[in-house]
């Protein structure tokens, strides 16, 4: 059995997820896949070539975890809870070609891969759909562990295309499809802040809210008007009144992304709508550059090279500080991979995809 599962990028709604904002992801072609086969054992044998490393472990041996984040043992163990039982051991083969610690949730992409051939390979498939495999990585990657995390990257390479995903009063996700062109990943080989952008724009925020909320009890990050954050400027400070305006707007950008979004589904790509999409995407970049900081000098060089270069708009991709940004390049996508590396990053040319499938 073959799985392979998609990474994916984050459209709108970065740095919103953990406010309670809804999000709108897409999956990508840069995938991570496991080909493995049955033992005649209770052997659990996973080679990863492309890190140098192999796992090897029995399925009676699934707990106490014996690592911080254990996430083959923890997959078995929520399927298990599932109902799953397994007579038999597995060898297994990893490949990926999605950028690694880099926001593109090949962490993420590859515990769906895992879940989804454990549920093929078991004595009794129950045969999950894409949402309940996203499901239970989530469970076995975050909940198992205590860590925080929205589930976003487990929808989203999951489902695959484009998803919409509401965690807010209920988690709510909305498959589209979305006619949309070519775009272009950059890795700018940074090494991502994710605590320290974390402490700004997460905890940061939080207090924000608390604070305009003593003062405005009918204040709300879901509906209060972008226009009425003028009114509380006398109750923050300029970096938090800032901060306020990033996320007011993002969440108004996200919503307009939306409505774009569905309007092209089932129709042809034309020059305005990618003209539009990209702007939005430039947009939201701009609030997380200027605003939450999440950017850096090397990806601020690679966003202007890659729009010198023809790409429509993009912004960065995942928690920031470092890792990736990506642009829209429905045209001259070459020339704009090419401008990516003249600044020193690794582009990749990428569609959306499909989601978690089986190869063979």
């Amino acid at each position: 059995m073959k799985i392979s599962t998609p990474g994916r990028i984050c459209l709108f709604g970065e740095h919103q997820d953990y406010l309670g904002l809804p999000v709108i992801a897409a999956a990508i072609s840069r995938r991570i896949s496991i080909d493995g086969r049955y033992r005649d054992d209770d052997k659990i044998i996973l080679h990863l070539p492309d890190l140098g490393l192999k796992e090897e472990f029995s399925l009676n041996d699934t707990f106490p975890y014996v690592v911080q984040r254990d996430y083959f043992r923890s997959t078995i163990n929520v399927l298990k809870r599932k109902g799953l039982t397994f007579s038999k051991g597995f060898e297994c083969v990893i490949h990926g070609n999605i950028p690694i610690n880099s926001g593109t949730s090949s962490s993420s992409a590859l515990i769906v891969s895992w879940a989804h051939f454990l549920d093929k390979m078991s004595d009794k498939p129950v045969g999950f759909s894409q949402k309940e495999l996203g499901e239970i990585a989530n469970a076995a990657e975050v909940l198992e562990f205590g860590e925080p995390g929205g589930m976003m990257d487990h929808y989203s390479t999951a489902i695959g295309n484009v998803i919409y995903l509401e965690s807010t009063p209920v988690i709510h996700v909305e498959a589209l499809t979305p006619t949309l062109g070519t775009f272009v990943l950059g890795d700018s080989l940074e090494a991502k802040d994710t605590l320290g952008i974390l402490a700004r724009c997460r905890y940061g925020m939080e207090d924000v809210i608390k604070k305009v909320t003593n003062y405005d009890p009918e204040f709300s990050i879901f509906s209060t008007p972008f226009e009425k954050a003028a009114e509380y400027q006398s109750k923050l400070t300029d970096d938090e009144l800032s901060l306020l305006k990033a996320n007011l707007e993002d969440r108004d950008i996200l919503l307009e992304g939306k409505v774009l979004l569905t309007q092209s589904i089932n129709s042809p790509v034309n020059e305005e709508f990618d003209k539009h999409f990209g702007g939005l995407l430039y947009k939201h970049y701009k609030n997380l550059r200027d605003h939450k900081r999440t950017s850096t000098p090397k990806i601020e060089r690679m966003m202007n090279a890659a729009l010198s270069a023809g790409a429509l708009g993009g912004k960065i991709n995942g928690s920031g500080g470092g890792g990736c940004m990506f642009v829209y390049a429905p045209t001259k996508a070459e020339e704009v991979a090419e401008a990516i590396e003249k600044q020193g990053g690794k582009s990749y040319i990428i569609t959306v995809d499909s989601g978690t499938r089986i190869e063979n």
